[in-house]
């Protein structure tokens, strides 16, 4: 009886460990440098900041899905007759990348990401924004340890960010955080 005990223990320790390699979840938070691009205006960039939930997928050794939700600020300033302009669009942004290990430590990560506007800040109000933006993401991931990484990551908007302009968000990300 003792014996049935301890292999059924052993079975679900080593069931509980499997488990937690095959998911992951954590947090991340990182710096945004965001222009517009596609536009005839000129644009200058501006850095703002995202944050937000990350989870790892693990599918096969070299090979898994992350998704993510954060909450990502884009946008730009440009030149007007009535001085500089901060236009900055605060989005839940939904990223959910192929992540494909080059190392133990090294990965590409790929993949779609949809976006919900939350909010429109800039000098004067236009209420032009589109609330739904699709973009494509590609970087690179270098776990430091187990547990903490850094990432840095290029985001290309393909929808236009305004219904009266041909701009789309160009956003370039350097992010740290936290897996447990």
């Amino acid at each position: 009886m003792k014996k049935t005990h301890l292999i059924t223990f052993a079975l679900l320790l080593f069931a509980m460990n499997t488990q937690a390699q095959l998911l992951q979840i954590g947090v991340k938070a990182g710096l945004n440098y965001a222009n517009f691009s596609g536009t005839e205006i000129q644009t200058d960039a501006i850095t703002s900041y995202h944050a937000g939930l990350i989870a790892e997928v693990k599918l096969l050794d070299k090979f898994a899905i992350q998704p993510e939700l954060l909450y990502t600020t884009q946008g730009a300033t440009y030149k007007t007759a009535l001085g500089d302009v901060k236009n900055e669009l605060g989005y839940i942004a939904i990223p959910v990348l192929a992540k494909i290990y080059l190392s133990k430590s090294f990965s590409l990560e790929l993949g779609p990401q949809a976006s919900f506007l939350l909010s429109e800040k800039d000098k004067f109000n236009v209420n032009d924004a589109n609330t739904f933006d699709f973009a494509v993401d590609a970087g690179l991931s270098f776990k430091i340890t187990k547990s903490l990484f850094i990432q840095g990551r290029y985001v290309l908007g393909l929808t236009e960010v305004s219904t009266n302009a041909d701009a789309k968000n160009s956003v370039l990300q350097l992010s740290t955080g936290l897996m447990f």
